[in-house]
């Protein structure tokens, strides 16, 4: 019964007009937050992580292609949906709302122009 709730979330949303879609994302994302903080056990304040979701929305704000809109809209819903679903694990939504992605381990994988033989061999 909840699934079903949830599949239905973009659905419903993206069939009734909206004045503005953005403002509506932004309001369902906001009201499942707290849902997803105990869902995925995370350690983080409501109002540290509406910041955080309120920064994700501001990287695109300078974007006015309503086609553009449209899609980064529909992508919004699909993530949510696969948040709510639990399709995500627990260190995807750190990642998400602390906005830090950890590159040690891409850096340390990479081979430079000064890279040994046993540097390159210990990479594999």
């Amino acid at each position: 019964q909840g699934t079903m709730s949830f599949l239905k979330l973009a659905h419903k949303s993206l069939a009734a007009p909206a004045a503005n879609p953005v403002t509506q994302l932004y309001r369902s994302v906001n009201k499942e937050l707290s849902r997803v903080l105990v869902m995925y056990d995370l350690d983080m304040e409501l109002p540290e992580a509406r910041q955080a979701i309120r920064s994700h929305f501001d990287r695109y704000a300078h974007i006015k292609d309503e086609r553009v809109v449209s899609m980064l809209v529909a992508k919004g819903y699909i993530d949510l949906e696969e948040t709510l679903l639990q399709h995500k694990q627990r260190s995807h939504m750190q990642r998400t709302l602390s906005g830090h992605i950890d590159m040690e381990g891409a850096r340390r994988k990479s081979v430079t122009g000064k890279s040994t033989i046993a540097d390159q061999f210990a990479r594999a």
